[in-house]
Protein backbone atom coordinates (compact mmCIF):
# COMPACT_ATOMS: atom_id res chain seq x y z
CA UNK A 1 0.00 0.00 0.00
CA UNK A 2 0.78 3.58 -0.97
CA UNK A 3 2.20 6.37 1.71
CA UNK A 4 -0.43 8.67 2.37
CA UNK A 5 1.55 12.28 1.90
CA UNK A 6 -0.92 15.11 3.47
CA UNK A 7 -1.43 18.29 1.51
CA UNK A 8 1.47 21.23 1.89
CA UNK A 9 -1.53 23.86 2.16
CA UNK A 10 -2.56 23.96 5.73
CA UNK A 11 -6.12 24.57 5.66
CA UNK A 12 -6.51 21.56 2.49
CA UNK A 13 -4.37 18.98 5.25
CA UNK A 14 -6.41 20.20 8.20
CA UNK A 15 -9.95 20.26 6.40
CA UNK A 16 -9.05 16.28 5.58
CA UNK A 17 -7.89 15.42 8.48
CA UNK A 18 -10.96 16.68 10.26
CA UNK A 19 -13.64 15.52 7.51
CA UNK A 20 -12.23 11.91 7.87
CA UNK A 21 -11.28 11.79 11.63
CA UNK A 22 -15.33 12.46 11.99
CA UNK A 23 -16.18 9.59 9.84
CA UNK A 24 -17.63 12.50 7.81
CA UNK A 25 -19.54 14.59 10.02
CA UNK A 26 -17.17 17.49 10.09
CA UNK A 27 -15.64 20.30 8.03
CA UNK A 28 -18.01 19.00 5.08
CA UNK A 29 -18.29 22.44 3.86
CA UNK A 30 -15.92 24.21 1.81
CA UNK A 31 -14.66 26.12 5.05
CA UNK A 32 -17.42 26.66 6.37
CA UNK A 33 -19.58 28.55 3.57
CA UNK A 34 -22.18 26.39 3.32
CA UNK A 35 -21.17 24.44 0.37
CA UNK A 36 -20.87 20.78 0.31
CA UNK A 37 -17.47 19.26 -0.42
CA UNK A 38 -16.10 15.66 -1.07
CA UNK A 39 -12.96 14.25 -0.44
CA UNK A 40 -11.18 12.57 -3.53
CA UNK A 41 -8.06 10.23 -2.38
CA UNK A 42 -5.76 9.17 -5.51
CA UNK A 43 -2.90 8.26 -6.49
CA UNK A 44 0.19 11.10 -7.15
CA UNK A 45 1.35 10.64 -10.86
CA UNK A 46 5.10 11.70 -10.01
CA UNK A 47 4.98 9.85 -6.16
CA UNK A 48 2.82 7.33 -6.54
CA UNK A 49 1.98 8.68 -3.07
CA UNK A 50 -1.91 8.56 -1.97
CA UNK A 51 -3.43 12.34 -2.06
CA UNK A 52 -6.73 13.51 -0.65
CA UNK A 53 -8.00 16.81 -1.92
CA UNK A 54 -11.04 18.37 -0.64
CA UNK A 55 -13.11 19.35 -3.81
CA UNK A 56 -17.04 20.88 -4.15
CA UNK A 57 -19.43 18.27 -4.13
CA UNK A 58 -21.06 18.34 -7.18
CA UNK A 59 -23.61 15.34 -8.37
CA UNK A 60 -24.63 13.83 -11.74
CA UNK A 61 -26.69 11.62 -10.78
CA UNK A 62 -24.48 8.68 -9.09
CA UNK A 63 -21.69 10.24 -10.55
CA UNK A 64 -19.87 13.25 -9.02
CA UNK A 65 -18.26 15.79 -11.32
CA UNK A 66 -14.87 16.82 -10.41
CA UNK A 67 -13.68 20.56 -11.54
CA UNK A 68 -10.32 21.49 -12.08
CA UNK A 69 -10.49 24.99 -11.03
CA UNK A 70 -7.95 26.18 -8.63
CA UNK A 71 -9.46 29.22 -8.11
CA UNK A 72 -9.03 30.52 -11.92
CA UNK A 73 -5.12 30.12 -11.55
CA UNK A 74 -3.21 30.10 -14.65
CA UNK A 75 -1.84 26.12 -13.76
CA UNK A 76 -4.03 23.13 -13.06
CA UNK A 77 -4.39 22.13 -9.53
CA UNK A 78 -1.60 18.68 -9.45
CA UNK A 79 -4.47 16.66 -9.19
CA UNK A 80 -6.00 16.84 -12.74
CA UNK A 81 -2.53 15.00 -13.73
CA UNK A 82 -3.03 12.31 -11.33
CA UNK A 83 -6.41 11.56 -12.38
CA UNK A 84 -4.95 11.99 -15.87
CA UNK A 85 -2.25 9.33 -14.82
CA UNK A 86 -4.14 6.71 -12.83
CA UNK A 87 -8.30 6.95 -13.06
CA UNK A 88 -8.89 4.85 -9.78
CA UNK A 89 -10.40 7.01 -7.24
CA UNK A 90 -12.18 6.68 -3.98
CA UNK A 91 -14.31 9.45 -2.87
CA UNK A 92 -15.88 10.09 0.67
CA UNK A 93 -19.11 12.33 0.72
CA UNK A 94 -20.01 12.89 4.08
CA UNK A 95 -20.66 9.17 5.82
CA UNK A 96 -20.43 7.70 2.56
CA UNK A 97 -17.16 6.49 0.70
CA UNK A 98 -17.54 4.90 -2.55
CA UNK A 99 -15.02 3.30 -5.22
CA UNK A 100 -14.86 4.95 -8.65
CA UNK A 101 -13.58 5.97 -12.19
CA UNK A 102 -12.80 9.46 -13.91
CA UNK A 103 -13.00 9.84 -16.92
CA UNK A 104 -11.80 13.57 -18.22
CA UNK A 105 -15.01 15.11 -20.06
CA UNK A 106 -13.97 16.19 -23.88
CA UNK A 107 -17.75 16.05 -25.83
CA UNK A 108 -18.41 19.64 -25.72
CA UNK A 109 -21.94 18.95 -25.45
CA UNK A 110 -20.92 16.55 -21.93
CA UNK A 111 -19.11 19.62 -20.95
CA UNK A 112 -21.63 22.11 -21.73
CA UNK A 113 -23.89 19.90 -19.08
CA UNK A 114 -21.93 18.88 -16.58
CA UNK A 115 -20.23 23.02 -16.33
CA UNK A 116 -24.04 23.72 -15.64
CA UNK A 117 -24.12 21.11 -13.03
CA UNK A 118 -20.77 22.27 -11.44
CA UNK A 119 -21.75 26.15 -11.43
CA UNK A 120 -25.54 25.81 -10.24
CA UNK A 121 -23.33 23.67 -7.09
CA UNK A 122 -20.78 26.91 -7.04
CA UNK A 123 -21.41 29.72 -8.68
CA UNK A 124 -17.59 30.62 -8.59
CA UNK A 125 -17.08 28.55 -11.07
CA UNK A 126 -17.61 31.01 -13.93
CA UNK A 127 -15.89 33.53 -12.76
CA UNK A 128 -12.81 30.92 -11.92
CA UNK A 129 -12.99 30.34 -15.60
CA UNK A 130 -13.74 33.76 -16.55
CA UNK A 131 -9.97 34.72 -14.71
CA UNK A 132 -8.01 32.14 -16.31
CA UNK A 133 -7.45 31.61 -19.90
CA UNK A 134 -6.89 28.07 -19.80
CA UNK A 135 -9.92 26.10 -20.16
CA UNK A 136 -10.90 24.51 -16.52
CA UNK A 137 -11.19 20.68 -16.67
CA UNK A 138 -13.51 18.87 -15.67
CA UNK A 139 -13.80 14.93 -14.88
CA UNK A 140 -16.98 12.77 -14.44
CA UNK A 141 -16.44 9.92 -11.72
CA UNK A 142 -18.66 6.91 -12.11
CA UNK A 143 -19.09 3.92 -9.94
CA UNK A 144 -17.12 0.81 -10.78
Amino acid sequence: MAEYIPSPTDWVREQVEQYEGSGGTEATQLRDTGFPVIIVTNQGNKTGAIRKTPLMRVKDGNNFVLVGSRGGAPKNPVWVYNLRNDANVEIRDETEVFTMRVREVADPQERARVWDLAVAAFPNYQEYQERTSRTIPVFIAEPV
